[in-house]
């Protein structure tokens, strides 16, 4: 059955209505998923169509645990429905709201708040069942490429062999403390009343909280100034030259990751390959100074 027709029989059998049309008019964004606004019966909804090769890249069944986790710590958005055998995941539309993208990553409102959001994640008492190691799930992603008879870049062995070996001599010391893993500014919404969720929990699990961190950063591309009052926000000083290392470090780690989920999409024939080339050029330019790594600014990576 097509995933569109099982979203649909999901959505008549959940609402009780065999009238339901499975719209996809709505585009809410998405890159892992992609997410659709629908109103059923006047409210409106988010409805998760998953995309391609994410029941291989992801366990729906801790993530449905850590959704829930997520859910009582009041950060996410209520959950109506998750199915952890196809990953459709039904929840309600935050009214009046938009995504951080949107409204600024780089505003100081927006920092506060995501830093805020960030620190209660990080210091949950409700541990998640899982782990997120970056290593292991890149190993995961290669089997799969490897799998769809997919190939990586030329120096792609050598460049990843240089990183391990990064971390080896360098990064002293990591804490595994509940983490989000995959912090970029559309993950988290506000509302008009100021109010902020985190939403998409399918890479969340146990983590040094350093990553979430580093991700955000990364991800939203934020400038000198901008890190300095995010940094200050979260740490509540500016990080020591090992807590920052290891920040830039999974700067690194995180294109390297990303590039390689991407070729998995690709080679199962969804449009990624720009995104993947984007990603391991700004691997491949900041590699070069990797053993400099501690000279080299936060703000400097972001930019190359």
């Amino acid at each position: 059955m097509k995933i569109e027709d099982l979203i649909q029989d999901k959505l008549r059998s959940i609402f009780n209505d065999d009238r339901i049309i499975y719209d996809k008019s709505r585009f809410a964004g998405g890159l892992t998923n992609y997410n659709y606004i629908m109103n059923i019966k006047g409210t409106e909804y988010i409805i998760r169509q998953p995309g391609g090769m994410t029941n291989q890249m992801i366990d729906r069944i801790n993530e449905k645990v850590n959704n829930q986790i997520a859910s009582e710590l009041g950060m996410n958005s209520e959950c109506v429905y998750f199915d952890e055998i196809s990953g459709i995941k039904i929840s309600a539309f935050i009214k009046n709201s938009k995504n951080i993208a949107v409204a600024d990553p780089c505003s100081p409102d927006s920092l506060r708040a995501v830093s805020s959001l960030l620190k209660k994640t990080h210091t949950s008492t409700k541990r998640f069942p899982n782990f997120f190691d970056w290593e292991h799930e890149l190993a995961k992603y290669e089997e799969i490429v490897k799998e769809l008879n997919g190939d990586f870049f030329y120096d792609y062995k050598d460049l990843k062999k240089d990183l391990l070996d990064f971390f080896d001599k360098n990064i002293e010391q990591t804490f595994t403390l509940p983490c989000h893993n995959d912090t970029v500014p559309e993950n988290f919404i506000v509302n008009d009343k100021g109010e902020t969720y985190l939403i998409d929990w399918e890479y969340s699990g146990m983590n040094d909280p350093a990553w979430d961190v580093a991700a955000y950063i990364l991800e939203s591309k934020l400038t000198e100034e901008p890190i300095r009052d995010f940094l200050l926000d979260y740490y509540g000083q500016l990080p020591s030259v090992a807590e920052g290392l290891k920040i830039k470090g999974f700067m690194l780690a995180q294109d390297l990751l990303w590039t390689v989920w991407a070729l998995v999409r690709h080679y199962h024939g969804d449009d990624f390959l720009d995104y993947c080339y984007f990603r391991y050029e700004r691997f491949r330019k900041n590699m070069k100074g990797i053993n400099h790594l501690s000279e080299y600014t936060i703000s400097g990576i972001v930019e190359n």
